[in-house]
C-alpha cells in the first residue's frame, strides 16, 4: 500500500471516530424536566384518547401481544375519563436520566388521582415506566427478591 492510501485510510478512520461517541446518553437539554413532563401530558393524553399505542410508545416498550395487553388492562382501568393535570412535579433525585414524576389529576366527574411515576432517558427520549409485565428475554434470569443470605 503506498503512503497515500494509508494517510487516507488513517484520516478516514479519525472522521468516523469523530461522527459517533459510542455514548448513548443524549446530552441534557436546557431544563431535564422539560422532556418528562411532556411524556407525563403523552400519558394522560394516551389515557383520554384510550391509545393502547401510545401508551406502548410513551412506555418505551416494543409493541408485542404482552405489551398491547398490559396497555389494554391500563385503558379499562384509567381510561377515557377525561383527566386533566392540576399538578406535576418532576424530581431528579436518581440522576438527570431517572426520575420521578408526581402528579394529580381530576377525570371530568370531579374525582381525582394522585401518582407517581418513574421517568427515564433514553437515547434523548423520556418515557414512563408504567409496564410491569415485560416478559424476561431469553438467556437472562429475572431479578429475584429474596431473604439475604449470611455469609
Amino acid at each position: 500500500m503506498n503512503r497515500r492510501h494509508i494517510a487516507a485510510a488513517a484520516l478516514a478512520l479519525l472522521a468516523l471516530s469523530g461522527c459517533s461517541s459510542g455514548d448513548d446518553k443524549a446530552e441534557p437539554a436546557a431544563s431535564p424536566g422539560d422532556g418528562a413532563q411532556q411524556a407525563v401530558h403523552d400519558y394522560v393524553t394516551a389515557l383520554n384518547q384510550r391509545d393502547a399505542t401510545g401508551l406502548i410508545r410513551i412506555g418505551g416498550v416494543k409493541d408485542e401481544s404482552w405489551s398491547r395487553s398490559e396497555a389494554e388492562e391500563i385503558l379499562a382501568d384509567k381510561g377515557g375519563r377525561g383527566w386533566k393535570i392540576s399538578r406535576l412535579e418532576i424530581g431528579h433525585d436518581m440522576g438527570p436520566d431517572v426520575g420521578s414524576a408526581q402528579f394529580a389529576v381530576k377525570d371530568k366527574a370531579g374525582r381525582s388521582m394522585n401518582d407517581t411515576i418513574t421517568v427515564t432517558r433514553d437515547k434523548g427520549v423520556w418515557h414512563l415506566t408504567i409496564f410491569t409485565g415485560q416478559p424476561v428475554e431469553p438467556g437472562k434470569s429475572p431479578a429475584e427478591i429474596g431473604e439475604p443470605s449470611a455469609s
